[in-house]
């Protein structure tokens, strides 16, 4: 459960200090290493060769030893964990954390670690009911540390009451839970980050039954979502008409025509990055007929006046409320990269994903693209269009950490 995980753990002044070798075997028998600090109040009630027997590390208790401080010791643990733990936390450590004292070694490793920190607080129930260590306990929690228990039951003093150490099987979950969230959060670059994201083609009415239309499944754009909501992005879909599933985990908004896309697109705002992947129709007719245009015998077609659509990728790019990352498509079917090159400072975006559409690339499951940035062109290989957005993902999430 715990492989591969590294716990340093604090052990401070509290007579429940006796059960820390218990939460030390049970991390062990879970795969962590666990290497123990003791301040000079814990050593009261566990030895160092208690500590060092069932952790099978030496126990590090001296701020100044000559040998660890030779090679900056304390920084080098402070950096070293996964997870710091301080179980039993007395009173005096609290205080200690809340004023950043660094006066003994666990004092100066907690105010040196840039890791998630746990206490599990231990005292009497009038030490833990002073106005004082509810004030140490509201700024802790409000810097970010994890705090377990403590639990109401009889104490040392022969009184009941707040204050008893929570049982090693509690700490111990608590510790599993806590890296377990930091993995997940590992895998979720883009947790907290929205995302907004065009797909299909937009169709412009000529008549009730007849349509302007770029030709586009939307398979690229949908995945591009779906692999953005797989990083925890928060994700906005604005799609065109398409036959593709609505991707999992993702607010989906359903469109037409170019202008119904732009308003989607602005009340989605703000986000943090927009991928423009939909085929957009460049125009559309000037005038749509209320009514089914009629073909004549022996007469010409009816005459389309066109009018442009409003450019959703520029308009972006150039919002006031920009996203700070802005990313075009450009569906060429010659000279792709040199278009791409040109489309990117034309539209004022951030990022070009060119294509080659001369094939089987529209409705096909493949795509070879190439990706045109300020600071050159990355020719990716042809691989499957999921494959192409996750790579995207991972590149986006790299550029708004």
């Amino acid at each position: 459960m715990l492989a591969d995980t590294r716990i340093l753990l604090i052990v401070s002044g509290s007579v429940s200090a006796f059960k820390v070798p218990e939460l030390i075997r049970l991390l062990r028998k879970a795969g962590a290493a666990v290497t123990p600090v003791l301040t000079a109040g814990g050593a009261h009630f566990v030895t160092p060769h208690v500590l060092q027997a069932v952790a099978g590390e030496a126990v590090h208790q001296d701020l100044w030893s000559l040998t660890t401080e030779a090679e900056i010791g304390h920084i080098r643990l402070a950096r070293l964990p996964d997870l710091v733990v301080v179980a039993p936390a007395s009173a005096n450590m609290l205080a200690r954390m809340a004023h950043g004292m660094a006066d003994d070694l666990a004092a100066t490793l907690l105010l040196a670690t840039d890791k998630p920190v746990l206490v599990a607080p231990a005292m009497n129930w009038a030490m833990w009911a002073h106005p004082a260590t509810r004030a140490n306990m509201a700024t802790l929690t409000a810097r970010g540390v994890h705090v377990i228990g403590p639990n109401d039951g009889a104490m040392a003093e022969a009184e009941t009451g707040p204050g008893r150490l929570a049982e090693p099987a509690e700490i111990f979950a608590a510790i599993a839970a806590l890296l377990e969230a930091g993995r997940a959060a590992a895998h979720r670059p883009l947790a907290g980050r929205h995302v907004l994201v065009t797909s299909g083609p937009t169709h412009e009415p000529i008549d009730p039954v007849r349509y302007i239309a770029n030709r586009s499944s939307g398979k690229q754009g949908h995945a591009i979502a779906a692999a953005l909501a797989a990083l925890g992005a928060r994700v906005t879909l604005v799609s065109g008409p398409v036959s593709v599933p609505d991707p999992a985990g993702v607010q989906v908004v359903k469109v037409e025509s170019a202008r119904e896309m732009l308003a989607a697109c602005e009340a989605a705002l703000p986000a943090d990055a927009a991928i423009c992947a939909a085929a957009v129709a460049d125009w559309r007719t000037a005038h749509a007929a209320g009514q089914k245009m009629k073909k004549v015998p022996g007469q010409p077609p009816a005459p389309l006046e066109l009018a442009l659509n409003p450019d959703i990728l520029a308009t972006l790019s150039a919002h006031a409320a920009r996203p700070r990352l802005v990313v075009g498509f450009a569906a060429e079917t010659e000279n792709v990269v040199a278009n791409a090159i040109a489309k990117r400072q034309r539209k004022g975006c951030d990022w070009i994903v060119a294509n080659d559409v001369s094939g089987d690339v529209m409705g096909g499951t493949e795509n070879t693209v190439h990706l045109v940035t300020d600071t050159g062109v990355e020719d990716w290989p042809r691989m499957p269009k999921q494959d192409v957005a996750a790579r995207l993902a991972a590149r986006l999430a790299e550029a708004l950490a």
